[in-house]
């Protein structure tokens, strides 16, 4: 088995869109962090007052958010982008008549859009899942109006760090996806040419009273292993079990716990902020040589 990481973690595509294809009727209950970090990014943009003309919800998924982006720029073109078409079928369920918007089935790789078309690029938790990740954030930064604003949200290296060295102790396979650190996404955003980013993260922690649960979870929600250096055929009882006894030593009065590493970021286009407020208050913008991991909570 090759030991090179750009082999062992990559992504192909194909294997992506299949696996949240194959998730697209179940990952609607199974996804409160995605549901957590989608409030978290919407509240993100409150302060700015942005009326776009046209949003872009880049991983758009099964349409929840973009519903929620629809509401709150009701005059705006929103346009639902997301890499699994059967994902894009179950967002019809979000669509209104007042309230309609455009679904695409593209990849984040190769934007079907004009340049320059696109005053607000909102991407909750799927970045994770381009690679490279710098060819994507140059799509956004191709088709993001000079001033317009990309946010987003994607997973950091401390995600599932818990499962990463359980399954370590039972074989010698990839189990868990590879994820970004802060300085790797601020990078992507410089080379892209995108202005001025800003980037910080938080960890938070869900609890499972058994290893299985959290797999369930992660099929059923589309982001289990897809990575090239994943064990082929099916996981024998023998290994499932060093699993299950490796993730013990963690377990607390709350069961076992899962700690998820979010990234939250934002920049503006090509001509930048011009003055305009920083993502939150009291918040600098940085270089990417500066930027650290957030304290452990």
């Amino acid at each position: 088995m090759s030991t090179d990481p750009a082999e062992v973690f990559g992504l192909a595509r194909a294997r992506v869109r299949a696996s949240f294809d194959r998730a697209s009727s179940t990952c609607g209950a199974a996804a409160p962090l995605q549901a957590r970090a989608g409030a978290e990014l919407l509240e993100r943009l409150a302060p700015f007052g942005f009326a776009p003309r046209r949003v872009l919800d880049l991983g758009a998924g099964t349409g929840r958010l973009t519903r929620e982006l629809k509401r709150r720029y009701p005059r705006a073109q929103v346009v639902a982008l997301d890499l699994a078409g059967a994902m894009l079928h179950q967002a019809r369920r979000h669509l209104r008549p007042w309230r309609r918007f455009a679904r695409v089935c593209a990849d984040a790789h190769r934007l079907p859009l004009a340049t320059g078309s696109i005053d607000l690029v909102f991407s909750n938790l799927m970045l994770q899942w381009c690679e490279p990740l710098d060819a994507a954030c140059a799509e956004v930064r191709r088709v993001l109006a000079p001033e317009g604003f990309f946010a987003f949200s994607t997973l950091g290296p401390d995600t599932l760090a818990e499962l990463r060295v359980a399954w370590s102790q039972a074989d010698a396979y990839n189990h868990v996806n590879h994820f970004p650190h802060i300085q790797e996404v601020g990078n992507a955003l410089l080379q892209a040419g995108l202005s001025e980013p800003v980037l910080d993260g938080e960890r938070t922690v869900t609890h499972y009273g058994q290893v299985v649960g959290l797999m369930r979870d992660l099929k059923a929600n589309g982001a289990h292993n897809v990575t090239a250096g994943r064990p082929r055929g099916l996981t024998g009882r023998t290994r499932l079990q060093r699993v299950q006894a490796a993730y013990e030593q963690w377990r607390t009065a709350e069961g076992l716990p899962a700690t998820w590493e979010i990234i939250y970021g934002a920049a503006w286009g090509a001509a930048g902020a011009r003055g305009r407020a920083a993502l939150t208050g009291g918040e600098a913008r940085i270089t990417v040589g500066s930027i650290g991991r957030a304290p452990r909570r």
